[in-house]
């Protein structure tokens, strides 16, 4: 029995795996390959240049690997799509290819995107991370490992999300956002992310020093740059910890501040 419904409009040029399973009234361009196990439902779309895993489930009415929304884009521009395995892409995502010649939007493994979700040209996803519905990642922002994006988050272009931080619903976001922070409103951050960590297997040691950390930096009304001499005066052991200050080292934009109320145990 095939696996492909009668409906589906297939391109010669696309490369599907034997057990792909394409729904009623689906689209799939030229240059596109699917990998095994994975599941295109009704109405779902795969543009060119796109690349997908393995066993993941594009629900219906995806749109993967469109023009993106960039008034200097070429159509006739190649740039591409690429996602990994093991994700769940719900009804109505849209997610973008690149906007310059040969770049990319990449998503990784295992993770969820929920109804609505939009991830724009040029972002990078990293794994097992959740975009709940309707949030919005703009061009080039960059989502590290097990991030959890709130419903009707809006994230900014260019900006850095570090790894386990969770942003809360209907926030927005123009700075970079620290890794293992809880991020919420507009620019700001409450606390550690205390349940992601415990959840994620994070020990006491490594928590205890992102309170510090993160006490230096958010708390002491001291410059970013105090602050960071301040941490690197901790010599921090946990590997949590350092990519912690190497993030905040590292980062070009501002970064999101202290709500009023609130401390590392929030």
């Amino acid at each position: 029995m095939s696996r492909i419904h009668p409906t589906a409009l297939i391109a010669a040029g696309a490369c599907l795996a034997d057990d792909v399973e394409v729904g009623p009234y689906a689209l799939i361009d030229d240059h596109v390959a699917i990998g095994s196990g994975t599941t295109i439902m009704a109405h779902a779309v795969v543009r060119a240049f796109t690349t997908i895993g393995e066993r993941n489930r594009i629900h219906m009415g995806a749109v993967i690997g469109h023009d993106p929304q960039d008034v200097a884009f070429d159509p006739a521009v190649e740039s591409f799509v690429r996602i990994g395995s093991d994700n769940i892409i719900r009804e109505y995502c849209t997610i973008h290819r690149g906007t310059k010649p040969g770049s990319e939007t990449r998503i990784g493994s295992h993770n969820f995107l929920m109804a609505g979700a939009h991830v724009a040209h040029n972002a990078q996803v990293g794994d097992r991370v959740i975009l709940a519905n309707n949030a919005l990642l703009a061009g080039y922002v960059t989502v590290g490992d097990r991030v959890f994006i709130s419903g009707g988050a809006v994230v900014h272009q260019f900006c850095a999300i570090g790894r386990l931080a969770m942003l809360s619903g209907n926030s927005r976001f123009s700075c970079n956002i620290p890794p293992f922070v809880s991020a919420l409103e507009r620019n700001s951050v409450a606390g550690l992310n205390l349940v992601g960590l415990r959840r994620a297997g994070v020990g006491r040691e490594a928590v205890r020093e992102l309170k510090e950390a993160y006490m230096l930096l958010f708390r002491s009304g001291l410059l970013r740059a105090e602050a960071i001499a301040r941490m690197q005066a901790c010599a921090f052991a946990t590997q949590e910890a350092q990519e912690f200050l190497a993030f905040v080292t590292g980062s070009s934009r501002p970064l999101v501040r202290a709500r009023v109320t609130g401390s590392a145990d929030e």
